[in-house]
């Protein structure tokens, strides 16, 4: 891969985070009904995140908040040469009958997240599921699905990477770049 540019900057990841937790709010209230699941490895991150913007948000109270491995759910998982390694999933919660938000880092093909919701639903019935990423490829997607909330929308090639880098897993600062290929 090529050098990386930027694409968001740290004050922007925060803003950008920020503006989904309002939206969830404005939209979920008090969570009492809510849900947020990270989509594992990556969604996890903006899941906790936007958990704790949440509760800062709402004055202490912090919304349900789980992870979900999609390993075995995905539609390639028997095409890779080497032994697969789940994920944990941690819902310490039934989903039946609460709102749903689905979380992930990056929306790209909706592969990932097709595999996400048949996980869920063999964890129960949501009433409804919705999905909230930060970063949307836009024109990269093979399946119907479409993010409710957004962080971005970027416009990229099939060959380009976008890497969402967390602070605290990744070093450095909050920030997302773009890898164009070599």
């Amino acid at each position: 891969m090529g050098p990386a540019k930027l694409l968001i900057n740290p004050l922007q990841f925060r803003l950008t985070l920020d503006r989904l937790a309002h939206q969830l709010v404005e939209e979920h209230g008090d969570f009492s009904e809510s849900a947020l699941i990270g989509v594992q490895p990556r969604g996890i991150h903006l899941a906790s995140r936007l958990s704790t913007r949440i509760q800062e948000i709402l004055g202490g109270t912090r919304p349900r908040c789980g992870e979900l491995d999609i390993t075995f759910f995905r539609d390639d998982f028997r095409r890779r040469g080497q032994p697969l390694q789940a994920a944990a999933t941690n819902l310490n919660f039934t989903v039946e009958e609460l709102r749903v938000v689905v979380v992930d880092d990056v929306l790209y093909t909706g592969r990932t997240i097709r595999a996400a919701m048949d996980a869920l639903l063999a964890h129960g019935r949501p009433t409804t599921m919705e999905l909230a990423v930060l970063i949307d490829r836009r024109f990269s997607r093979e399946l119907p699905i479409e993010a409710k909330y957004v962080g971005r929308s970027v416009d990229s090639l099939d060959s380009q990477r976008v890497k969402v880098l967390w602070s605290d897993h990744d070093g450095g600062e909050d920030r997302v770049e773009l890898s164009n290929p070599t």
